[in-house]
């Protein structure tokens, strides 16, 4: 039937544990036909997933692909290396890819222009595109990169439009199927340019978490699912991602988003990748910690000078602490894995140095 289980995913465990997301054949088709609508698809597209085939984004990219009768080339891996001939032999039109990922095929020295002129989009999400990687994809490609906002729960569900017009920065507006809320702590709408808890209204939603329903009781509401992340919207309805409600750092009252952190540290020229997490302090509620690695040749600069840098940028919020790292964990689907980093941070190890 319609709303019989067909599938389960499981989330990165970004914020906790992975659960089974369960999805019924009703709630993929709708997710489908949502993600065609999103990225504007046609018979004469070819969409590159760029992350494993074994979550919801990939999957969904390629089915959705599939059922308009374009053509999906399937990576082994997705490191450069295996990227680049693909990009050259198929000439992609459509290319998704987290962050990390994106950036360590920007920064390949042999990616050249001419690898990137089959696309006519490129979205990156499930993880916050730094500026840095805005600006480098840009200057290589020619076009911008095009950021949208997904869950497990409910698939891809803002995108900024293809067409036109992309807002740098944004995850855009609420795609066909999808309507969001944002919301402040009591449920009150909230105004414009304020931040609030991200709610998604569609028909591909879950049906529930796999044998977890005091999960799922938590998280679904009067038809509305509540994501637990926070955004502001513009006057155009594009939306501005703040970050995951359990991420968020409170420090002297004031709340931080960590991907502000992260972009201001990827600005320093030493910084392959910023993940920052709050540390308890009884002074301030929470210090802000960054672990950082550099990229391939670079000297670490002084923890002191690599904070004045953060500091010029964002002011208060610049860290407090930094960790060098020599290798920035992972999560099963490449985001980086800020629930190891706090864990690492909790038990107050602070391996290759700080």
């Amino acid at each position: 039937e319609p709303g019989d289980p067909a599938a389960i995913f499981f989330t990165s465990g970004s914020t906790g544990p992975a659960k089974g997301v369960t999805h019924t054949r009703e709630s993929l088709r709708w997710m489908i036909a949502s993600a065609v609508a999103g990225f504007e698809l046609t018979a004469a597209d070819t969409f590159r997933p760029g992350s494993s085939m074994s979550h919801i984004g990939s999957f969904l990219w390629a089915l959705s692909a599939l059922s308009v009768g374009a053509r999906v080339v399937v990576a082994r891996s997705y490191d450069a290396h295996e990227l680049l001939p693909l990009l050259r032999e198929h000439r992609p039109t459509v290319l998704a890819m987290i962050p990390a990922a994106l950036t360590a095929l920007v920064r390949d020295h042999d990616l050249a222009p001419a690898d990137l002129a089959s696309l006519r989009v490129c979205r990156s999400g499930s993880d916050k595109v730094s500026a840095e990687l805005l600006a480098e994809f840009a200057a290589k490609a020619g076009f911008p990169i095009d950021e949208g906002y997904g869950m497990t729960e409910v698939g891809i569900a803002t995108l900024n439009p293809p067409s036109g017009p992309i807002k740098q920065g944004s995850i855009g507006p609420p795609i066909g199927g999808f309507a969001v809320a944002l919301r402040d702590e009591v449920g009150g709408q909230v105004g414009e340019g304020e931040v609030g808890r991200v709610w998604i209204r569609t028909r591909s939603r879950m049906r529930g978490y796999w044998e977890a329903p005091d999960a799922t009781a938590a998280i679904l509401h009067d038809g509305w699912l509540d994501s637990g992340d926070l955004a502001r919207a513009d006057g155009d309805g594009y939306l501005w991602f703040f970050g995951r409600k359990k991420q968020v750092i409170v420090h002297d009252g004031s709340n931080i988003s960590p991907y502000e952190v992260e972009g201001a540290l990827l600005e320093h020229p030493a910084v392959a990748l910023a993940g920052v997490v709050g540390v308890h302090d009884t002074v301030h509620g929470e210090s802000v910690r960054a672990y950082v690695t550099l990229r391939d040749g670079a000297a670490p600069p002084p923890a002191a000078d690599l904070i004045v840098f953060a500091r010029e940028r964002i002011g208060y919020k610049a860290p407090e602490e930094i960790v060098y790292l020599d290798e920035m964990p992972l999560n099963p689907t490449g985001k980086i894995d800020r629930t190891g980093l706090k864990r690492m941070a909790e038990e107050h190890l602070q391996p290759h140095g700080g």
